[in-house]
């Protein structure tokens, strides 16, 4: 199988994930850069972290626009697999793929540290390795990662199961106290209505190996590659 990672102008840990992808998982790995449509038959997409395009206007704001994009717009919704990172995540919102929107941080800071999240759905091609309420120790590093939404998509969200994490205590308490950015509802990843697009802000390309402090993040990756291999 074969994963596309796509490259904007600002993109700074597309090399993190395909590391995990590459070395780690042993699956083919192909950087995808924003500038061509081509999304050279991969079987699944990773929208990674980093400021793409300077964050100009808005995160992911100008991303949305790439030609790469429209291309993955077409390819989720023929069902192919997508997995946005941080600065993903906050793309896949402003292209539609995911609905609600990254404001910024509660505190109006830059937040960097390892945050623990609750595994709250474990149907899905994400998460199908893990238990729920399983809980995972991954790190955050954002400013805009403060999830928002209406009441309605709230609504749905938490209907239709697709709320994947939540920021939470070690103990997978929920709580105001470990919510770092003020994410609405605890929110840390959600997937979409047809359940093949995950956009998450805490980032498990950089805890997919011990000497990193935790290799929780790779479970998130192992799940993608099981998921592929039973198609």
């Amino acid at each position: 199988m074969k994963f596309g990672v796509l490259v904007f102008p600002g993109s700074n840990c597309d090399h993190d994930t395909y590391h995990v992808i590459a070395k780690l998982a042993g699956e083919q790995a192909a950087f995808l850069w924003h500038d061509s449509p081509s999304l050279e038959n991969c079987d699944a997409i990773l929208v990674p972290g980093g400021f793409a395009y300077g964050d100009y206007l808005r995160t992911g704001a100008i991303a949305r626009f790439s030609p790469v994009m429209q291309s993955v717009k077409k390819f989720a919704a023929a069902g192919g697999l997508v997995l946005g990172i941080c600065n993903g995540f906050q793309i896949l919102c402003e292209a539609g793929l995911l609905p609600g929107a990254l404001m910024r941080n509660a505190g109006l800071k830059y937040i960097c540290k390892q945050v623990h999240l609750r595994t709250e759905t474990v149907n899905s091609a994400f998460t199908h390795t893990l238990k729920p309420g399983e809980i995972l120790k991954i790190p955050i590093g954002h400013m805009e990662g403060n999830y928002f939404c209406d009441p309605s998509t709230l609504d749905a969200l938490k209907r239709e199961d697709r709320i994947v994490f939540r920021y939470a205590t070690a103990d997978g308490d929920v709580t105001r106290e470990a919510n770092p950015n003020g994410s609405l509802d605890n929110i840390a990843g959600i997937l979409n209505e047809r359940r093949n697009v995950l956009g998450m802000m805490p980032h498990p390309d950089r805890s997919s190996e011990a000497l990193l402090g935790s290799a929780d993040g790779f479970r998130i990756f192992q799940s993608m590659v099981g998921s592929l291999a039973r198609q």
